[in-house]
């Protein structure tokens, strides 16, 4: 409910009704006390008809909050407890009682709009209450009669409406300013919390530790705090009033001037000719003050002009900016040429480096095929040098053998050496192909390797992948909750340390960041082109000062590991975004990244334009396009680069891939990226699946291997073994034979022959050593060559992404000179656009001035040197030519001369008794407020007594003691409880006591403040729920001994819990609301034994 100015300050009786004020101030505080409580009595023994007006006959709801029909309920003129669970409509019935008769929905502290109030699915609520309106108190009777019904509908909108209806249920009123008479006229404050004390407002009560809200607790409850409002209202309008009479003594003092001017002209009608003479004099002095005039104004423009001249701080800093331009434009294009260069080399190593890895492969297989060559005939060398060994050792045997043998015996011992050499020929001729196979197996087993190794590698680079796109699934799903944890896990504790330092007073002007959390693209299609263009921008955060700055990097280094600390941007922040339509780019099709951005902020928007010049970059779509428009032809005006939807950087002479193909910080659809990292996950989860396979499948094929390999090294053992074997056999058959039967020519032949082949065998041989060395000298050459490429490719890259960041950064720093070489060369523009204005300016001054000189000569020729301004010489000499044709129209119309001087005089005198009594007035006003601001201390301090008497008054009863400490100079107010033995307790602040003393306590301070206010009605919500069953029994009992004090008021108690210990009287009225019912629609309430009735 709006205050009321004209209501009165609560008392005991009604407010029509005079109290018992004063007391003598000089006598002591306890006589005092007594006199009050005495005064009270008094005032509440004469007072019991008081009841008829204001209580609440009855109230009922319709589709309030979650009831559709709720009442009626028919109160009681004295107590009245409404009982029930929660959830039976306790708080909906208090609530009500504040809407409907005008509250706000925030004093309910059960919602911040009228239309949260309206039942879900429903579009209105309705609120009935009924008001006694009995006695001579009654408000308008003869139109409302006994009872006035207060009809109150609320819309979806949240806006309500009124209808105030006659005991018969006539419609009286529509308007809210009526509501408002009614309930000055019966003293009811629903936003008083000591008429209504919701279960809000007494949980703030018991827990708030400031005495200073106890203090305004207590003001707004006595109305003080509304009389303390009205006495400076009072003093704003004194010292209006005090504005006034100054300035009626100004406006007395120019009737004063007016009435001396009549006079003299009355008086001096006689003196036209003189006056003729001093109007001349004057007329002469005008013309050469208004040349002294403009000459005085010239003398500005003349020195303005000499300063804005000799001002060379623009010029200095257009050339100072230009050589900073230059030499970022140098830096720029030597670090241009620096990546055009190691960008050249590095597409030229590549083709080379692939044409040297075939290379090497084929050198490669040629040096094994070649080793084969080379092992086989090494093993035929050996196996010829050992048959040449035995077929001389066998010649000399037979030379040196005298013996004959049989011809039968000898023939089968040559079929036995034929066949043993076959078999030795087949045992050598499959041992070359042993060791045929061993190197095949030996060369698999080395590629598989590399293959291994290879795979490995891939392995650990999709390992990690993985492991990167985990994070950031995780970091996206946080995101959901909070998007700040996009830029990292610690942003939202970084950012809320700068908001908590920004309150403390640590910032002048609180930083903006992440840079990235202020910038929507509205096409989602290029937010990976804005994510590219911006890179680490979309981290950094903007500060107003360097001091600013230095306190942010405090704080980063407080939560950003050391190393990846964001970018700090310091500008100076203001209100308006930065005019950059003469530097921006434009085109039909596409937008600038300016123009594709809803950034929240304008100083986020300029910041980018500084650093980053986002007003000159282009987004496109398609890669076509883009380097289309960027180098088929002329870029666009003020474009010279631009990036696509997939990221790529396009210049008009480079074209850049980019690294990336999703965008990780500025996606708008979360759950479709979440879904397409799931699609991510799972793929590399296959690749990394299948690249393990892989892996298995190669040790297993090496294992293979190895194992063929170690059963053809046994195989060709087991091969050595039968042909020493063999050779042994043969000699053995050879040392037998008879050396009569011998051919030793054969034998010689044989021998012969065998030794031509081991020069043969030692030819080829030499030749494929020769070979094998050539070819591993140029196999090492070209792994060499390799190698070499390799690691000038890796330089490459390793030297070029560094380049790329430094570009970008000449880039940024070479705009921003530019940009600020332009705005100095404006200034000097605007500078010497001043200096021209200045000058023609003085030019037409001077022009003016001699003619102004020449027109003062053909007035007067002799200059005079005049003191006075133009200004009041004009006056006077308006005054004069009024004077003079006042006196020459004087000889043709005296009375009229005469008329304005009694008129002059008339309104002067008026004026002067008018401002006297307005003195008057003031002073005997200045008294009267003195006289109520000491009323006001004196009340004050009445009410106070009051207070502390009535609560250690109500504490005694449950046997405590305790204090109100008030203090009006700083506004506090302080309660300390004893409980126990005054021996062995000590007084304990409210904060100490367990939940039911601080609940008891604040009861007896309650009906301490209900004993010296004043209201038709009190309502007290849930006032027992923290008690134990003693406090509770004494509380009710003290609440039921003041209810019965004061039978001409209304008091409604709402408590969950229990009261069958009540005792039986005609004025309690007990309401028991049901729980509700699945489906019910009307909530029953039953009496007291039926549970009860107002007797």
């Amino acid at each position: 409910m709006g205050k009321r100015k004209q209501e009165s300050i609560s008392k005991p009786g009604s407010q029509k009704r005079r109290r018992q004020e004063y007391i003598d101030e000089h006598s002591d505080e306890s006589n005092e006390e007594e006199n009050l409580e005495s005064s009270a009595d008094g005032n509440a023994s004469s007072q019991l008809t008081a009841g008829e007006v204001g209580i609440i006959e009855s109230i009922q709801l319709k589709n309030f909050m979650c009831h559709s029909n709720l009442g009626p309920f028919q109160f009681g003129s004295n107590i009245n407890f409404v009982v029930g669970s929660n959830g039976s409509g306790k708080s909906s019935v208090l609530t009500a009682l504040i809407v409907g008769l005008g509250g706000k929905a925030t004093a309910t502290n059960r919602g911040s709009s009228l239309k949260m109030f309206i039942r879900d699915g429903e579009t209105s609520a309705d609120i009935s209450i009924t008001l006694r309106n009995q006695g001579r108190d009654a408000f308008k009777p003869e139109v409302y009669g006994n009872s006035i019904i207060v009809n109150q509908r609320i819309n979806q909108e949240g806006s309500r409406s009124y209808k105030l209806k006659s005991k018969s249920g006539t419609l009286i009123s529509s308007k809210k300013e009526e509501l408002v008479k009614i309930l000055d006229h019966f003293n009811i404050q629903v936003d008083n919390p000591v008429t209504i004390l919701t279960q809000e407002m007494s949980k703030q009560f018991l827990q708030t530790k400031s005495e200073s809200d106890k203090y305004k607790f207590f003001m707004k409850a006595t109305q003080l705090e509304q009389m303390k409002e009205d006495y400076s209202c009072v003093e704003k309008t004194q010292q209006n009033t005090r504005i006034q009479i100054e300035q009626g003594r100004e406006r007395l003092e120019e009737l004063r001037q007016i009435y001396l001017e009549k006079k003299e002209l009355y008086k001096s009608i006689a003196f036209v000719n003189d006056m003729r003479r001093r109007l001349e004099e004057l007329k002469h002095n005008m013309a050469w003050a208004v040349v002294s005039e403009m000459e005085k104004e010239i003398e500005p423009i003349k020195e303005g002009i000499k300063a804005e001249e000799a001002n060379t701080e623009f010029i200095q800093k257009v050339e100072e900016w230009q050589v900073k331009v230059n030499e970022a434009e140098k830096k720029y294009k030597a670090i241009l040429d620096r990546l055009e260069t190691v960008s050249e080399e590095a597409q030229a190593l590549h083709p080379q480096c692939i044409s040297l890895k075939a290379e090497v492969q084929a050198k490669r297989k040629a040096v094994n095929e070649i080793e084969v060559v080379y092992n086989r005939f090494k093993t035929e060398l050996k196996r010829l040098g050992k048959d040449d060994e035995q077929l001389c050792k066998r010649i000399e045997e037979l030379k040196s053998s005298a013996n004959q043998v049989p011809e039968p015996e000898k023939l089968e011992r040559q079929r036995k050496i034929a066949h043993l050499r076959e078999q030795l020929k087949a045992f050598r001729d499959e041992e070359i192909l042993i060791a045929q196979q061993m190197d095949q197996f030996q060369q698999a087993i080395y590629k598989c390797r590399e293959e291994h190794a290879r795979v490995r590698r891939e392995n650990a680079d999709a390992q990690q992948a993985l492991d990167a796109k985990q994070k950031q699934l995780r970091e996206l799903k946080d995101s959901k909750t909070d998007t700040l944890k996009r830029f990292g896990p610690h942003i939202p504790g970084f950012v809320e340390a700068v908001e908590t330092a920004y309150k403390q007073g640590h910032f002048n002007k609180k930083p903006l960041g992440p840079i990235g959390a202020f910038i929507h693209p509205k096409d989602p299609e290029l937010t990976l082109a804005v994510e590219a263009c911006l890179k680490g921008l979309v981290h950094a955060f903007c500060c107003d000062n360097h001091s600013d700055e230095r306190t942010l990097q405090l704080l980063m280094s407080k939560h950003y590991p050391h190393g990846f600390r964001p970018q700090i941007i310091v500008n100076k922040f203001q209100n308006k975004i930065y005019d950059v339509r003469p530097r921006a780019v434009y085109h039909p099709e596409f937008p600038s990244v300016l123009t594709a951005l809803e950034i929240d902020h304008v100083m986020v928007a300029n910041c980018l334009i500084d650093v980053r010049g986002i007003e000159k970059v282009l987004l496109i779509k398609s890669n076509r396009r883009a380097r289309e428009v960027m180098q088929s032809s002329h870029p666009p005006a003020n474009c010279k680069e631009a990036f696509t939807g997939e990221g790529d950087h396009v210049f008009e002479r480079r074209y850049y891939s980019s690294n990336y193909s999703r965008p990780k910080y500025l996606s708008q659809d979360v759950e479709a990226e979440i879904s397409h990292l799931d699609k991510e996950i799972e793929s590399k989860r296959a690749q990394l699946t299948a690249s393990q396979q892989r892996l298995y499948s190669i040790e297993n094929e090496i294992r293979q291997n190895e194992d063929h390999l170690y059963g053809h090294r046994r195989h060709q053992k087991e091969l050595q073994i039968k042909i020493r074997t063999t050779n042994g056999e043969i000699v053995d058959l050879e040392n037998v034979e008879e050396h009569q039967s011998v051919d030793i020519r054969i034998l010689q032949d044989e021998a012969e022959e065998n030794k031509a082949k081991m020069e043969s065998v030692k030819e080829d041989m030499q030749l494929q050593s020769r070979k094998m060395e050539e070819l591993k000298n140029i196999l090492l050459e070209a792994e060499k060559k390799l190698k070499e490429v390799k690691e000038k490719i890796h330089e490459v890259e390793v030297v070029a992404g560094p380049i790329k960041d430094e570009l970008n950064q000449a880039e940024s720093e070479m705009e921003s000179s530019k940009r600020h070489l332009q705005h100095y060369a404006d200034k000097q523009k605007e500078h010497l656009a001043c200096i021209e204005k200045l000058k023609e300016l003085l030019a037409a001054k001077e022009k003016e001035l001699e003619e102004k000189t020449a027109q003062a000569r053909q007035i007067y020729p002799e200059r005079i040197q005049v003191s006075r301004t133009v200004k009041s010489l004009d006056a006077e000499m308006n005054r004069f030519r009024e004077k003079i044709k006042s006196e020459t129209s004087l000889h043709g119309n005296r009375e009229e001369i005469i008329q304005q001087f009694h008129d002059a005089k008339e309104r002067y005198e008026d004026a002067s008794s008018k401002v006297k009594n307005l003195k008057k007035f003031f002073r005997v006003l200045e008294r009267i407020m003195a006289e109520r601001v000491k009323a006001y201390q004196q009340f004050l301090r009445i009410l106070s007594i009051r207070c502390k008497s009535s609560f250690e008054g109500l504490l005694h009863v449950r046997g405590c003691s305790g204090k109100i400490l008030f203090d009006h100079k700083n506004e506090t107010l302080s309660i300390t409880v004893q409980f126990g033995d005054e021996d062995k307790a000590s007084l304990t602040d409210l904060r100490a006591l367990s939940g039911g003393e601080r609940t008891f306590s604040t009861v007896c301070y309650i009906l301490s403040l209900w004993n010296i206010t004043d209201s038709p009605f009190r309502c007290l919500d849930e006032f027992d729920v923290y008690m134990d069953m003693l406090n509770r029994r004494i509380a009710i009992d003290m609440i039921l001994e003041r209810a019965n004090f004061q039978q001409y008021r209304q008091f409604i108690l709402f408590t969950p819990q229990s009261i069958r210990s009540l005792p039986k009287s005609p004025h309690i009225r007990i309401l028991c609301l049901q729980d509700p019912e699945r489906g019910q629609r009307q909530l029953n309430f039953q009496n007291r034994t039926d549970c009860d009735e107002d007797q």
